[in-house]
């Protein structure tokens, strides 16, 4: 069936009182930017729905790309037909028996804005229930948890009839729960992480450190293509990537064997905090999760924030690896996370690195090197880049035989 348009419902954005119209106003604009790819379509957010008009666009991909933007609570693809009795009749049954399987119960849920449309709401009802019933052998009315609800909305500018309801990705919109950073490896922790936090509403910034020649530039590419699988749920996303070699060989120049790994965290972290303060961003975010690698415990975690004030938030600290893999192949970056290339977090691991750093230990080792002359050439050196959810940055095919030849 040809669908005129995607009727979209809110979730938890119908609890934010006088709040709700600049949530509301934000999911427009992230339904326009993960639909930018899409021509003549288009999205209007209104108090109590969004209307997403097709304009001859194909539903299914449009339907495919709604699914992933947070704040959608569900939608309907639904036509639109004249404001015609005898049409309306022909659209409801053509959409039943589309649908229909032996044994299906049904009932007609009619909403009129038009309150001048000769029909009111029970006498729609009847008449459509009635016309299905007639010519849809087998089927019956139940109007409690029936297995097909066909919606019909009397608008002023026609009838719109839709018979399915499909579950969107819920949570908030993007850019409503602030601004952060997001620490993104090219791992599987990080990128569900991220799903959580934007899943709240915070828009992120990717911070991504490479350290080449230790890292290739197909390292580089898996977390642009990470990031471009996350864009679907917000509309785009900056990557920032913060260039890392030089501090990493100091730090293995200078620093003790045992401290490599913190010096290293400790550093990210600074840099991390001086990106978000330039972007006027509230805090960062990690796929950090408890007890997992040796720069996870609570003191190696309390040796590494010693160097920020800013708040660091783990959505994942207390899941465990099996329940962050579920998540990842659930969003599509598992497959992406899992490609054999190295980012700067696992170059110089240390063979026994301390997983429980002393803090003051941690202080001095970290005053062999320049901290602030390092740190100033990284960010004067990273590169901000906007991705979106259709950009392409690697072709998994031919980069991962040519990285393991």
């Amino acid at each position: 069936m040809e669908y005129s348009e995607i009727m979209v419902r809110y979730g938890e954005l119908s609890t934010k009182g006088k709040n709700k119209k600049d949530f509301i106003k934000q999911l427009g604009q992230n339904t326009r930017k993960a639909l930018h790819q899409f021509d003549g379509i288009e999205v209007k957010a209104q108090h109590d729905r969004l209307h997403v008009t097709l304009n001859g666009a194909d539903s299914t991909a449009v339907m495919d790309r709604l699914k992933g933007v947070f704040g959608i609570e569900n939608f309907s693809p639904s036509v639109k037909v004249e404001k015609d009795i005898a049409a309306i009749k022909a659209t409801a049954l053509a959409m039943v028996q589309e649908i229909f399987t032996p044994g299906m119960t049904f009932k007609i849920n009619t909403r009129r804005q038009d309150k001048k449309f000769e029909y009111d709401t029970n006498h729609l009802n009847d008449l459509l229930g009635g016309y299905i019933l007639e010519n849809v052998p087998g089927i019956q009315v139940k109007m409690k948890q029936p297995d097909l609800t066909l919606r019909v909305e009397v608008r002023l500018n026609g009838v719109f009839l839709s018979g399915q309801t499909i579950q969107g990705a819920g949570g908030l919109p993007v850019g409503t729960g602030g601004k952060a950073v997001m620490m993104l490896s090219g791992g599987i922790d990080s990128p569900v992480a991220a799903y959580y936090g934007m899943r709240r509403g915070v828009k992120l910034d990717m911070v991504h450190f490479f350290s080449p020649p230790y890292t290739s530039e197909q390292a580089l590419a898996k977390a642009k293509e990470l990031t471009a699988r996350l864009a679907g749920y917000s509309g785009s996303i900056q990557f920032i990537q913060v260039p890392f070699t030089k501090i990493q060989e100091t730090i293995k120049e200078k620093v003790p064997e045992g401290y490599l790994m913190t010096i290293q965290r400790r550093l990210m972290l600074r840099l991390a905090a001086a990106v978000a303060e330039r972007r006027h961003a509230k805090g960062i975010f990690n796929g950090e999760s408890l007890g997992q690698v040796a720069s996870q415990t609570l003191e190696s975690m309390a040796a590494i924030n010693d160097v920020t004030s800013m708040p660091i938030l783990r959505p994942l600290l207390s899941m465990d690896k099996t329940e962050i893999i579920k998540v990842a192949e659930n969003i599509d970056t598992y497959d992406l996370s899992i490609l054999p290339y190295e980012d700067c977090c696992t170059i110089f691991t240390p063979p026994a690195p301390k997983t429980h750093p002393d803090l003051e230990k941690s202080r001095k080792y970290e005053k062999y090197i320049d901290v602030d002359g390092l740190m100033q050439e990284a960010l004067d050196g990273m590169i901000i880049t906007d991705i979106h959810p259709d950009d392409n940055y690697l072709n998994q095919n031919e980069d991962v035989f040519a990285e393991l030849l």
